[in-house]
């Protein structure tokens, strides 16, 4: 029964998200959290790690949670269904596409589509955001030290990025920044 649960939820999150993995983030915290298959701050880590490991960020995010789940067999359903939608999309909009590009309807949804997909990744990096900068529920407390190592982190990363810098130095940089900070915070402490 779990494998289905995985597999109807992770086809749903496929077929219904565009704009890849970081859009799929609010929908697969919602599935994870509602179900309580992780609590919000492995929720935070498994999305750095889904986001600093090889392949697409959707796929990486299905794999984890399927196998924190159900394990193996739970991360290959829960990865099979995620991007399976997309290739039954791809494989029927591909040629339709090309045929309809100028049209009016398919302009306009494509119009509509773009700006909702910014909202999506907007609204997961705000909820990444507040579950990074405050330390349990307290929000009084969002000024600690590991929230200025984080901050110092995500206005350095985004420099970077805006800047059209590589992702993968971005990360390395970002990780080789919480060591430095972290090490000269014990040093200083």
């Amino acid at each position: 029964m779990i494998y289905l649960n995985l597999f109807i939820n992770f086809f749903k999150i496929g077929l219904f998200t565009f704009g890849g993995g970081y859009a799929m983030i609010p929908m697969i915290q919602e599935l994870v959290l509602s179900n309580k298959w992780m609590d919000t701050k492995q929720m935070v880590d498994f999305i750095a790690i889904s986001e600093t490991t090889p392949g697409p960020l959707a796929i990486n995010m299905s794999t984890y949670v399927g196998y924190e789940v159900a394990g193996i067999p739970g991360a290959i359903c829960s990865t099979f269904a995620v991007a399976l939608p997309s290739f039954i999309v791809i494989i029927l909009v591909a040629g339709a596409y090309k045929k309809f590009k100028d049209n009016k309807v398919v302009v306009a949804v494509m119009n509509g589509i773009k700006p909702a997909v910014v909202g999506l990744v907007g609204a997961a990096v705000l909820s990444v955001a507040g579950n990074v900068f405050t330390v349990g529920n307290s929000v009084s407390k969002i000024l600690t030290s590991d929230n200025l190592i984080s901050l110092i982190i995500v206005i350095t990363s985004a420099v970077m990025a805006i800047k059209k810098k590589n992702p993968v130095i971005i990360i390395c940089i970002g990780a080789l920044l919480g060591i430095i900070l972290k090490f000269a915070e014990s040093i200083i402490m």
